[in-house]
């Protein structure tokens, strides 16, 4: 599914963000079409995380603009909580309530926020949980889980609240080796499928598998974006090709 036309889904306009002294995002434009997988690569630092979380609100930004499918960020109150119950976030630690079981980490979203009836967001989630490959684990509990499933229920339950967009912060770097490849598979289903995502990630594989553009970060700036083929045939910057030649040859 390539992106439909008319104007894009997430935008962000000359975007500045402060930690203190230290300028962690650097007058970053970026523009992310409908059905658009964008994978954010570049060294621990450089800010990717940060730009990551400020597209839902999560960090404040101090200047610029963003606006999500039309419209700019609201700074608080019920206009926020619609926009984060439109954008799906998974990040590196699962997240997930640890005294609630798979099935009820994945319902509750759509019952408390989307007022949906329990009998028909239980069975949602129960398709949801199917689509990742856990069926079987609905009625555990979080810590009777691997990693691996336990990014799969979060994935699960950021898909269930039918989002427009999902943004993934590192969503494999806490996993095992072995559980990487199992949540990478059920991203690269989701990218077929047509869902707009922004994935910060270390895993060069599924960049080059699933991406429709690589955008590469260093020092809080947007150094370069491009093809996937494109950015790891002939990177254009030398702090890219510095960063691949690190990263490409062990």
């Amino acid at each position: 599914m390539t992106a439909t036309s008319g104007e894009p889904l997430i935008v962000l306009d000359s975007v500045d963000k402060y930690f203190g002294s230290l300028h962690v995002l650097r007058n970053v434009s970026l523009t992310v079409d409908r059905g658009e997988v964008v994978v954010i690569v570049g060294p621990s630092g450089s800010g990717k995380s940060t730009l990551c979380r400020a597209i839902n609100r999560l960090e404040p930004i101090d200047s610029g603009t963003i606006r999500f499918d039309g419209r700019e960020l609201p700074a608080e109150g019920k206009a926020l909580a619609a926009l984060r119950s439109d954008v799906g976030m998974v990040f590196q630690s699962f997240n997930l309530f640890a005294h609630k079981t798979v099935l009820d980490n994945v319902s509750l979203g759509p019952i408390k926020v989307r007022k949906e009836k329990p009998a028909a967001a239980r069975e949602q989630a129960m398709a949801l949980l199917d689509r990742v490959g856990i069926t079987d684990q609905a009625g555990k509990f979080p810590a009777q889980l691997s990693g691996g499933q336990q990014q799969r229920a979060a994935i699960a339950r950021a898909l269930a609240m039918r989002p427009k967009a999902m943004l993934f912060d590192e969503p494999t770097s806490a996993l095992d080796p072995e559980m990487v490849g199992e949540v990478l598979d059920v991203m690269t289903s989701l990218a077929r499928d047509g869902m707009t995502m922004i994935v910060v990630t270390h895993e060069m594989g599924f960049a080059r598998h699933a991406a429709n553009r690589v955008v590469f970060m260093d020092d809080g700036q947007l150094v370069e974006s491009a093809p996937p083929a494109e950015f790891f045939a002939s990177p254009r910057s030398e702090r890219a090709k510095d960063f691949l030649s690190k990263i490409l040859t062990h």
